[in-house]
This record gives structure tokens, C-alpha cells and sequence, in this order.
């Protein structure tokens, strides 16, 4: 290829040509002036290839677009992409050199033409160019496989690429294509918890309430009264007491869930879904498959950001609130702020007093651990979960670094400790069953009597 200026049409011609024609030049003007007829014959084929050559100029440029298989894929699964190269002219392209960019967490392992592919899993990746013909009329795919590695959105190009046509004498200027981003969605890791809710304030739900009302917890015998369903008479009770009686039950109400997201800070490295998790990975997949277990149960799950953007998710139930939160997680991003955003996260009429609040904090900030605090003082019932990495590295560098490092260790479990005295309950993520013995103490707080009261 080459770096030459392009004129307006945009093709220019190659080095291959300026010599042609240079070559072609010196030898009849040598023939003329020495009186050799022998460097004409050795300059005739050089001027009747070229000439032959430029018969046919292309005259449009190639046509170059981006197209991804699927743009909502999870951690984990299959990613294709294609580039494809169309040739909208009468002249065939003798060369094509297409170059694509792919997203760090979209690890491609095999590029090919038509089928035939190259494994590059081990040989720098997708970016290098690669090469191809594409006939008059016609198009040719560059087709791109591999794994999505992390959640995010994640570019698929931007895609350019060059053509040669004139058995290489004329070379196009560069056609790029804009980028096409792809969805990768958290994997939402195996999570399940025990039906105890602090306070199931709805209408209608999976938990047992204190209200009474149509569920299926039995609450005890009263008498008829007007409104009572003929199937709940006691008949046993009724006969005798001589007086008609009913099972009172308690009504199964929904409850609803705030997922906090503290994105104040992040440590460890991320090695996507088959690495090691860092912070922000570990609050997201969290977050997601908390989202999931209680919206499956018919319950309003909201989420939030303890942040400087403050970003929230109004709460609401079923699978298209589930497919909203999975969409909300994309966007998050760890970004520091000097300045407190609890008053724009927590007003009075953003977080229900009845709401369970799950903050997914690394607690690497002391205003984390503030709010957290600040939210056990005004009657909220709150569980911290603890997102920073079991395994993150201790520093090797010399001086006092690693001394500073278990200092800074011992310093935050006195701040979990001191949480755990303001009654915030703070455990570490572990999937399936992370809650179950947390949420059966906050239920039980949240049902005793308080003090002073009989």
C-alpha cells in the first residue's frame, strides 16, 4: 500500500505504477538518444502490461460494514462477528486488507474467510490485518469467533480497510466503518435465601405477613363475622362452642428490595468469567443474581449507586424489571468523589422505611461505612455484604509497604467490627445461602418488641 496523496475520486496510483511508467520512460528516451533499437523491444513490455492493466479503473470505492450474531450475550457464551467487504464495482479487487479493533473482554480465537479459519487465540489476536480478493459485484466476510469474557458493553471496531485493483497499480484510500457495541450480560451466580423478610409491607406476595387476611399461614380461631368465606368455618370449634367459628390466617404480601451499589472505589484485577474477580465484578454479578432470586418470587426489587452519579432504578416486579436491572448494570463504573452523596442517594422519598437494603460495599471508603451506620441509626434494616477480593495481593515493594498493608488490614476489621455493634450485619459474598442467616436475624429483630414497649 501506499501513503500518497489521493486525488477526489479516491484512488491513487502505487509505487508499482510510478516505476512502470519511470522504467518504461527511460528506456525509449535512451533508445532515442544512443539509436538502440534493442531498448525499445526491452521497454514494450513493461509499456503494454501497464496499459493492459489500466483498461479497466475502478472507479468506487469498497463498501465495508460490521455485523455482530448476537448483541446480547452473557458471560461465558459464544461471541460471532463478521466484517464484511462488498465490491459494488464492474472490476474485480485483486487485494483487500481488512483491520479490525475488538474490545479487550471479547476474545477472539478464530478468524477466517469463507469458512476457512485461522486460530489466532495465540498469535496476537484479531487486530493484525488480514488479506483477501473480492470479485466484481460481490462480497466477502471476514468472520470473527471467539468468547465474551466480561459484562459490559464492549466495541466491535471500528473496521477499515483497503483495496488494490490493476494488478496493483491503483490502490484505494481507506474506508472505515464506524464501531457496533455488543451487550454482555452478567452471569448471575447461583443464589437462593430463605423466605424471611424484615417486613413484607404489599399487597400480595410470597411472605408471611403480620396482617391478617387470605394467605396460608394459619394465625388461629375467631368468630364469624359478616365477609368470612364459608371453606375457612371450624366446624370442629364451631359445634362446640355452639357458635360459628373461622380460621384466621395471615396474609402473604411482597416485600421490597433496594440493592445498594457502592461505586465510591475498586480494587483487585478483573481476569473476566473464568478469572479472578474484582470488586466491581463481584458487586455486579452479585447484584444481578440478587435481583433475580427476588423478583422471581414476585417481589419489587430498586437499585442503586452510592456515588458520585447517584444513579437509580426505580423499584418494580417481574421479568421486564429483571431485564431492566441486567440492562442498569451495564453502566456501572467505580468513580471516587470528594464529596458525600449520601443526601442525594438516601432523601426521604427515595428508600422505603419498609425496604430491605442490601449494600454491596468493598468498605475500602470510611463514608461507606459511615452510611451504612448512619442508615442502622435511623431503623432501616440493612445487611452489608462484602465485596473485596478474599485473595488480593499483599504489596511486594520494598520499604513499608507490606507493613502499611496489614495495618490497613487490621483497621477495617475494627470498622466491620464496629458496624457489627451498630447492628449491621456484615458478610462476605458467597453465593447460594450468603443471607439466610443474616436475614433470619434481621426478620427476628425487626419482629421483637422494642424497647420500653409491652
Amino acid at each position: 500500500m501506499t501513503d500518497r496523496q489521493e486525488p477526489a475520486s479516491g484512488w491513487a496510483p502505487t509505487w508499482a505504477l510510478g516505476r512502470a511508467v519511470l522504467l518504461t520512460g527511460l528506456l525509449l528516451v535512451a533508445a532515442v538518444l544512443l539509436g538502440r533499437i534493442d531498448l525499445v523491444v526491452l521497454a514494450t513490455p513493461f509499456a503494454l502490461g501497464t496499459a493492459y492493466a489500466l483498461r479497466r479503473r475502478p472507479t468506487a470505492l469498497p463498501e465495508l460494514e460490521i455485523g455482530a450474531g448476537d448483541t446480547h450475550l452473557v458471560e461465558g457464551a459464544p461471541m460471532a462477528a463478521t466484517v464484511a467487504v462488498a465490491n459494488p464495482d464492474a472490476v474485480s479487487y485483486d487485494v483487500a486488507v481488512v483491520r479490525t479493533r475488538m474490545s479487550r473482554w471479547l476474545r477472539v480465537e478464530k478468524v477466517g474467510f469463507g469458512g476457512t479459519g485461522v486460530d489466532v487465540s495465540r498469535s496476537g489476536g484479531a487486530d493484525r490485518p488480514f488479506v483477501t480478493s473480492v470479485p466484481s459485484g460481490s462480497a466477502v466476510d471476514l468472520e470473527l469467533t471467539g468468547t465474551a469474557l466480561r459484562w459490559g458493553r464492549h466495541p466491535i471496531g471500528p473496521a477499515g480497510a483497503r483495496v488494490a485493483a490493476a494488478d496493483g497499480l491503483l490502490v484505494s484510500r481507506a474506508v472505515v466503518t464506524d464501531a457496533v457495541r455488543t451487550r454482555v450480560y452478567p452471569m448471575t451466580e447461583p443464589f437462593d435465601a430463605v423466605e424471611a423478610m424484615p417486613r413484607a409491607a404489599g399487597l400480595v406476595g410470597a411472605h408471611h405477613s403480620r396482617r391478617p387476611g387470605e394467605g396460608g399461614e394459619l394465625a388461629g380461631v375467631r368468630v364469624f363475622a359478616p365477609g368470612d368465606r364459608l371453606r375457612r368455618i371450624d366446624w370442629r370449634v364451631s359445634l362446640r362452642a355452639r357458635q360459628l367459628h373461622v380460621a384466621a390466617t395471615l396474609s402473604d404480601r411482597d416485600a421490597e428490595v433496594v440493592v445498594l451499589l457502592d461505586v465510591l472505589a475498586e480494587a483487585g484485577r478483573s481476569g473476566g468469567v473464568r478469572g479472578p474477580a474484582s470488586v466491581l465484578d463481584t458487586t455486579v454479578r452479585a447484584a444481578a443474581a440478587i435481583a433475580e432470586h427476588y423478583l422471581h418470587r414476585g417481589d419489587r426489587v430498586a437499585l442503586l449507586e452510592y456515588g458520585p452519579a447517584a444513579r437509580r432504578l426505580r423499584p418494580a416486579t417481574g421479568r421486564r424489571q429483571y431485564l431492566t436491572v441486567l440492562e442498569w448494570l451495564l453502566d456501572v463504573r467505580a468513580e471516587s468523589s470528594p464529596h458525600e452523596p449520601y443526601d442525594q442517594v438516601f432523601g426521604p422519598q427515595l428508600l422505603s422505611s419498609d425496604a430491605l437494603v442490601v449494600v454491596l460495599t468493598p468498605l475500602l471508603d470510611e463514608r461507606s461505612a459511615q452510611m451504612l451506620a448512619r442508615m442502622a441509626r435511623g431503623g432501616r434494616f440493612v445487611v452489608a455484604v462484602d465485596t473485596l477480593p478474599a485473595e488480593l495481593p499483599v504489596p511486594k515493594d520494598r520499604g513499608w509497604a507490606e507493613v502499611a498493608y496489614r495495618l490497613w488490614r487490621l483497621d477495617r476489621d475494627t470498622m466491620i467490627g464496629q458496624l457489627r455493634e451498630h447492628g449491621v450485619p456484615v458478610v462476605r459474598w458467597a453465593g447460594a445461602g450468603s443471607l439466610d442467616q443474616v436475614l433470619r436475624d434481621v426478620a427476628r429483630l425487626a419482629t421483637a418488641p422494642r424497647a420500653g414497649m409491652r
